[in-house]
Order: structure tokens, then sequence, then C-alpha cells
């Protein structure tokens, strides 16, 4: 999932009563929340190592007790900040009565829950996670939330702007102010998100079920994928692999609808090449196949990739360009037409001669 949803999540874990047992417990939790998306800073080394170790080890279960005590060891620091402040002020809200307690051990608690959520959420998407790397490098994915969903936002915004709402009116009428306003719009939210990962899950059965019964294809299936949209849990992206194509259809099933054109949503597997096959050897083509669960890596002639300029090269010597797609994510889930040769998490290279590479990119930035 995106930011806004894990830091939405961990507020609401902090405050959904570990706040009442610590001091610093909904600090932890959010930052812990986000922790393990640490690894984007791989995008300096460029796009290709991006999505190497983009939900690499800092999204593994062995990695969530460190993620969970990185967090706190920046709320530790906080607090010994605020406690060598001369701010009278500082210091008087630190030695509150009222307070809770500081509490490290619930302080951990309330982040490694968190940091677990990071795992829980991402693998509700068709981007999925690999939690038991390095002894497993298998991706799972749930596919069942869009990566952005702002059915969720609006679920657990309500949890954080309701309690701040009432307690405006509760001020204006002069009621006492309660010290841990929100722990039951916070259960509300978490609760909200579980009902709708449930709901999502069966829509999701059904839709395979609707495909299944359907004969879309009219080769034997061999696999079958279902991709969400954002906002509508009714409508499913199909996939389905034969022997020799892929075939996709909308699926929805609150009508029991089933959309599906033979001659424009059917996708012949290219033949390989002798670029396709070099470019499988790159780095990106390594890293590539590797996350890929319904990757396609076509020899498009000589197209400019996006962001890349093509080889200059002499006259005795030619190149051609081989494309990587991830059919998970090759279909209009915001309902607007996009480039022929434009995809999310598309990959490019160029070939020289069927063996050496000239040039890999991704998502229109170049890896040097």
């Amino acid at each position: 999932m995106e930011p806004i949803t894990h830091f939405l999540t961990g507020a609401c874990i902090g405050r959904a009563g570990l706040n009442r047992k610590t001091a610093y417990a909904t600090l932890a939790a959010v930052l812990a929340a986000e922790a393990a998306d640490i690894d984007i800073l791989w995008s300096f080394a460029g796009p290709v190592e991006e999505l190497k170790h983009h939900r690499g080890i800092t999204h593994t279960f062995i990695a969530v007790p460190v993620v969970a005590a990185a967090a706190v060891g920046v709320v530790w620091l906080y607090d010994r900040w605020r406690r060598t402040r001369p701010s009278r002020k500082a210091n008087a809200i630190i030695q509150n009565a009222k307070a809770p307690p500081l509490r490290w051990g619930w302080v951990y608690l309330a982040a490694l829950l968190s940091a677990l959520s990071h795992l829980l959420l991402d693998w509700t998407t068709n981007y999925g996670v690999r939690p038991f790397f390095p002894f497993n490098p298998h991706w799972y994915a749930g596919s069942f939330v869009f990566i952005a969903e702002p059915v969720l936002w609006a679920l657990l915004a309500l949890a954080m702007i309701m309690p701040w709402l009432l307690g405006l009116a509760d001020s204006e009428m002069g009621a006492r102010k309660k010290q841990f306003r929100g722990r039951g719009w916070a259960i509300f939210a978490l609760t909200g998100m579980v009902l709708l990962w449930g709901w999502r899950w069966a829509e999701q059965g059904r839709a395979r079920m609707l495909a299944e019964n359907a004969g879309i294809a009219t080769a034997p299936v061999k696999r079958m994928a279902l991709e969400p949209y954002p906002i509508n849990l009714f409508h499913w992206h199909a996939i389905l692999e034969t022997e020799a194509y892929y075939q996709t259809a909308e699926i929805n099933t609150l009508s029991g609808g089933i959309a599906s054109d033979p001659r424009r949503d059917v996708l012949y597997k290219p033949s390989a090449t002798a670029a396709t096959e070099a470019a499988k050897r790159t780095l990106l083509g390594q890293v590539y196949l590797d996350w890929g669960t319904w990757a396609v890596a076509r020899d498009v002639g000589q197209v400019a990739a996006p962001g890349l300029a093509p080889p200059q090269l002499p006259l005795n010597r030619t190149w051609t360009t081989v494309r990587f797609t991830d059919l998970r994510f090759d279909y209009s889930y915001l309902g607007t037409d996009r480039s022929p040769n434009r995809s999310p998490l598309d990959g490019w290279v160029y070939i020289v001669d069927g063996r050496d590479e000239a040039g890999e990119a991704m998502n229109g930035r170049e890896q040097r």
C-alpha cells in the first residue's frame, strides 16, 4: 500500500488502546507502520536497483523485530531530546501526572504490531510481498485490494477527524476534556478495514467462479489472476493464460456480466528471439522476471524507450528494443486509456546485434 494507508493504520493501532498503557505508543506505531519502506532509498541507485530491493529484506518476518526496534530507537532519541530541553513547558508536559507512564515494553509492542501491519497491508495488494525471504523467495499476493484505496483512506481518516470534531463540540459546551479520546473510532476503523478485506476477498472469489464458468478462453486455461479496481469492489480485471496466448476480461460481480473481445483482449505469447533471450540475462531482465509473476518480454523493434536515448551505432551494427511488462498492472484501473507504449512498472532494454546490452530503463528512468 501507499504511505497514507500505512501511517493512518499505525495511528489507529496506537490509539486503539495502547496509548493508554504507555506514552509514545501512537508515535512508535506510526513510525513503525511505514518504516519498512525505507528501502525506497535504493531508488538513488537507479530504477532497476529500486525494483530489485523494494519489498525486499525490510518486508520480511525476520526484519519485523528489527524494524520495530528501530522505530522505538527513534522514539527514545526524541524522548531524550525532550527531557533535555530547557523549556519549562516541555518538562511540565513530560511530568504531567495525568499522562500515562512511559513503559518501553508497551512502546515496543505498539511498534511490533504496526510493523506486522505493514506486511499484511502490502500482501493484500497485487504487488505482493516475500515475507519468508531470504529462505523462501516466493512472492505472495492477496490481490483483492488496490494499492491506493480511497475507501480505506476515508475510513482511517474518519477515525482521526471525528474525535477532534467531538472534542471541539465538548469544549464549546464546557464538558470535561477526555484524556484518551478516539479509542472507539480507531477500533471502528480497524474493524472496518478487516470487514472490507473480507468483502473484497469474497467478491474476488465470485469473480473467479464467474470466469471459470463462462469459458472465456477457447483453449484450456493454465492459470488465472483477478486484479482489483479502486473504490469499486464489484469490478475485476481477469487475466487468463493458455498455452499460446493471454486473454483478459472485465468482470462485474454485482451484475454477473463479463466483457471480453477475442480480437482486442487477446495477447499472443511472443516468440523467443536472440534479443529477448539476451535481455532476460541483463540486470533488468533478471530482476524483472524474479519479481514479475505475469511478466512478458517482447521484441518491439527499433522503438525509443521512454527516458532512454537510442544507441548510436555504426552502419554495420543493428539494435532492437525489448520491452518487459507485467500483465498484473497493464490495465486501465483508473478508467482512462493509456498510451500503448506506457504501462506502470514497464522495463526497456536495448540489445545490439542480438546479444549486447546498450541501455536499460524503467518508468522513464535510465539505469546507469
